[in-house]
């Protein structure tokens, strides 16, 4: 269930951008007592995520009497399914529909890329991750969509895992000597390495996660069978959708992909009214 204290702001934000002193154009033709129907559609194959949003974006505004999800976050929908139908004053569903729709177009695209990484590695033991790499303020709801489209969240942000990475390595002196200052503290610990020596360096402080960057698919194999299972293995930088399945097939843990948030495009989706 969605955490209404994490996203009430937003939402709030996002009516007061797009309505501000009130929708002159709904307001001036459609009578203050009309009531209607409104659904939603989508008009492509998606993977759906948003939907517990409406019911919160719509008693922001007042007057709707129900909103009933007809596909639940996570659904496979094709063109022409049916997403989600609201009743109640037409000024209402008219004066809300753009910003019900870029909540579901822009969480639902989240999704659908999500579910295209993790349908690309199915039968290899690697998991795909999300990344930091998200709409600034929208971080909750994007890894809610990248769950919903069946893949695993990362660390939520910088206070829930430590990641030491190339420029912590650099600022502390040595990936020993980063590893010595976090290895007590109550959260898991991964290790970024980026050459050999740094791998053998990162497992003999003790590392028990490392993130593999930069590498081929051959690069890949070859320093995974070196850890062994030593450590559990993160792949990431530059793999696409189109090379996903040859780094999976390389035997790591999990692969990272900032693209599943930062580059996902929002998918089509459609809300008609009926009085």
């Amino acid at each position: 269930m969605i955490d209404k204290l994490k996203v009430m702001g937003l939402l709030v934000r996002a009516l007061e951008e797009d309505i501000g002193t009130g929708d002159i154009t709904t307001n001036s033709c459609v009578p203050a007592d009309a009531t209607a129907t409104g659904t939603y559609f989508a008009r492509d194959q998606l993977v759906v995520a948003g939907t517990e949003l409406l019911a919160l974006i719509y008693d922001l505004q007042g007057g709707v009497e129900s909103v009933v999800i007809h596909a639940p976050d996570g659904t496979r929908l094709k063109s022409g399914d049916k997403v989600a139908t609201v009743r109640g004053a037409a000024r209402t569903l008219l004066t809300c529909e753009r910003v019900t729709l870029n909540f579901l177009q822009r969480l639902s695209g989240v999704a659908t890329a999500a579910a295209g990484y993790a349908d690309a590695v199915k039968g290899t033991r690697t998991r795909i991750l999300d990344t930091r790499k998200t709409t600034p303020g929208w971080r909750y709801l994007e890894k809610m969509a990248v769950a919903a489209g069946g893949a695993v969240n990362h660390r939520m942000g910088l206070y829930d895992a430590v990641m030491i990475k190339n420029n912590h390595i650099t600022a502390a002196g040595g990936i020993r000597q980063a590893f010595e200052k976090v290895k007590a503290l109550p959260f898991p610990v991964e290790v970024e390495v980026r050459t050999r020596a740094e791998l053998d360096e990162a497992l003999a402080s003790g590392a028990s996660r490392l993130l593999l960057d930069n590498l081929t698919p051959a690069e890949a194999k070859e320093w995974v069978d070196y850890v062994a299972g030593r450590a559990s293995t993160e792949l990431s930088g530059g793999i696409t959708l189109d090379t996903v399945r040859a780094y999976a097939e390389a035997g790591a843990d999990f692969i990272s992909s900032g693209a599943i948030t930062h580059s996902a495009v929002a998918v089509d989706l459609n809300f008609r009214i009926e009085l």
